[in-house]
């Protein structure tokens, strides 16, 4: 899925913007009304595609061993929707789905992941998304984790009232070395 032609953003949250879908399929959206719902398993499948693309697996960095072990995924995420202590949506614009937000716990401490199709890029998407979850989610503190180089995850966080508190190194996956990684946490 890729951008057919540009749109400009709206005040509020909408767009509006033609996408791409197959050689034929034109789907414009628009007024990117953007709706958050529990993650279903039949969302895995376009998920799953999302997480193949290079660039984003190395902007994300800290990734699966192998992003394309299809079934490694579908088992991990099969156990992510029945785990209770898990909130994973599904983001929605316009009825399309345009990525996954969640909450999960490590080492006792709450944090934030998002994954957004980079269709949907620089729209203010994940930004949307992130104040719509924190809505509902009312985990705090709670923390986010993102490589020194994605500067758009870092301008999310940001923009959404997380504070950089410190860094770490860990390996990255997608990457196959070890670099530095911001924490940011929202109180």
């Amino acid at each position: 899925m890729g951008p057919a032609s540009s749109g400009n953003p709206a005040v509020g949250g909408h767009w509006s913007r033609h996408y791409k879908v197959s050689n034929n399929i034109i789907v414009t959206m628009q007024n990117g009304q953007l709706k958050l719902r529990q993650t279903e398993k039949p969302d895995l499948e376009l998920l799953f595609q999302f997480q193949l693309d290079k660039e984003a697996n190395y902007l994300a960095a800290f990734t699966s061993k192998d992003p394309t072990d299809k079934e490694a995924y579908f088992e991990k995420f099969t156990k992510i929707l029945n785990d209770p202590t898990i909130n994973n949506q599904t983001i929605l614009v316009d009825g399309i789905i345009a990525g996954s937000i969640a909450k999960f716990e490590m080492q006792g401490e709450s944090e934030i992941t998002y994954w957004i199709d980079r269709t949907f890029w620089g729209k203010g998407i994940a930004t949307t998304a992130l104040k719509k979850f924190l809505a509902i989610e009312d985990a705090r503190p709670i923390f986010g984790r993102v490589a020194f180089d994605n500067s758009g995850s870092q301008k999310v966080l940001e923009k959404c009232g997380f504070v950089k508190i410190g860094t770490n190194k860990g390996f990255a996956n997608a990457r196959q070395t070890e670099i530095e990684e911001f924490i940011y946490k929202l109180t």
